[in-house]
């Protein structure tokens, strides 16, 4: 098979496995309603649930990145598929929330180690110019498992019931497993790994990585872009447009989808523009950051409340350019570090919106939980407060991403015009 051929293949079955990574990291996000029920827990809670999973993901995304470089994206992509399975199936027999916390957390540690291994794998069997476009692809594919979430699981926890779900998905997930263990190889040709006197040492490796201005930059971007669109999807979204805003459940879910298809369409505009054409990160990630910003305020300050569906289509359309945006932060970091060093680098880079989404996922349930204090259903104006809590990551991004982009800039200059 010519070697085209084998990188698309490659980079195809690595993607279809990050494809069913997503579908377990959101599947909590449509069983919102269900998961309160059946563990007895109110919004703090379910949101710990959510923040133990995509904290995990964040922390580990840094020990991901390095196992990558050490080991290769094959192995450490076979690991993170056994964890996911094993969570997601852990997670269908659960009845107490303990028990669905620990689940979460396997999950969470599978999910780890998912990305950063088919992101090496992108960059390893692809030219560095297509690579923007490639990463882009490989979010946008794998964020389709969303639309599988919001559509699928929804029905079959519907029809089915909570356990036949969630255990059908997990073992169907294994085959995956298999796959990968076929088709995928680290690199296009042979490559004999550094020995252990070779390598550098994991402190080192860090500093190293963590030094480069591009890299740091690249971890603001992902910090400020992805969390307002992430943690309407992942969580609150739901919930706030049936409690909040009266839809229906179906309608809801629907418009969910939608933010997954404004990712996949944005996703694809944004890589096209950053292959051709480097110069226009910064300006992207600006427009993107500050249109997000207004549009928030726009939807959370409508006289009465209750936002037009037609404002509601174009709003959370709009949010799916913050997952599209946040990967162009790793376009900052994967020039300027070398081979060696890209999983770890852009494990850092992805450990920013997941942290920011953490957080912020979190800060959103204690405040419904503050404003609601008797356990009764969320209010709109509880939902406008708590959602007043995304405003601060993104100043705080923000600020970072002003300060940073003129250093970075310079030091990528120097790297591209080195002999």
């Amino acid at each position: 098979m010519p070697r085209r051929h084998t990188a698309w293949l490659v980079w195809g079955v690595g993607v279809t496995a990050y494809f069913v990574a997503v579908v377990y990291r959101t599947s909590l996000g449509v069983a919102w309603l269900d998961a309160t029920a059946r563990f007895g827990i109110g919004a703090s809670a379910l949101s710990t649930c959510m923040i133990t999973q995509v904290m995990l993901y964040a922390v580990l995304q840094i020990p991901a990145g390095l196992l990558v470089d050490r080991y290769g994206p094959r192995r450490v992509l076979c690991a993170g598929i056994l964890l996911l399975c094993a969570g997601q199936l852990c997670f269908a027999f659960a009845t107490t929330f303990p028990a669905a916390l620990a689940a979460r957390a396997v999950l969470g540690t599978g999910d780890a180690m998912a990305f950063v291994s088919v992101l090496r794998l992108g960059a390893s069997w692809f030219p560095g110019r297509r690579n923007p476009l490639i990463v882009q692809l490989t979010a946008q594919i794998g964020m389709a498992g969303s639309l599988v979430c919001t559509e699928v699981l929804s029905w079959m926890l519907f029809r089915a019931g909570w356990t036949p779900t969630f255990a059908v998905s997990a073992l169907a997930g294994l085959g995956m497993l298999g796959v990968v263990l076929l088709f995928v190889r680290d690199n296009p040709e042979p490559v004999v790994r550094p020995g252990r006197a070779a390598r550098l040492p994991v402190p080192a490796q860090l500093r190293a990585a963590w030094a480069e201005p591009g890299t740091r930059m690249g971890m603001w971007v992902h910090f400020t872009c992805q969390f307002p669109g992430m943690s309407f999807l992942l969580l609150w979204g739901l919930p706030f447009l049936v409690l909040g805003q009266g839809l229906s459940r179906p309608a809801a879910s629907g418009l969910l989808s939608l933010e997954v298809i404004g990712n996949m369409a944005f996703g694809l505009l944004f890589g096209q523009l950053v292959s051709q054409r480097q110069g226009i990160r910064t300006p992207l990630v600006l427009t993107v950051i500050l249109g997000t910003g207004a549009s928030w305020v726009v939807v959370l300050s409508w006289p009465g409340g209750r936002v037009p569906m037609a404002l509601l289509v174009v709003f959370v359309f709009l949010l799916g350019s913050n997952a599209a945006a946040c990967l162009v932060g790793l376009e900052y970091a994967r020039p300027v570090n070398p081979p060696e060093r890209t999983g770890t680098a852009l494990g850092i880079v992805n450990m920013g919106g997941f942290s920011a989404t953490a957080l912020t996922t979190l800060g959103i349930g204690v405040v419904l939980d503050w404003w609601t204090p008797d356990g009764a259903g969320y209010s709109l104006p509880a939902f406008r407060a708590a959602f007043c809590v995304l405003f601060v990551p993104m100043f705080l991004g923000l600020r970072q991403i002003l300060r940073l982009r003129r250093l970075a800039a310079r030091r990528e200059a120097e790297i591209r015009g080195a002999p």
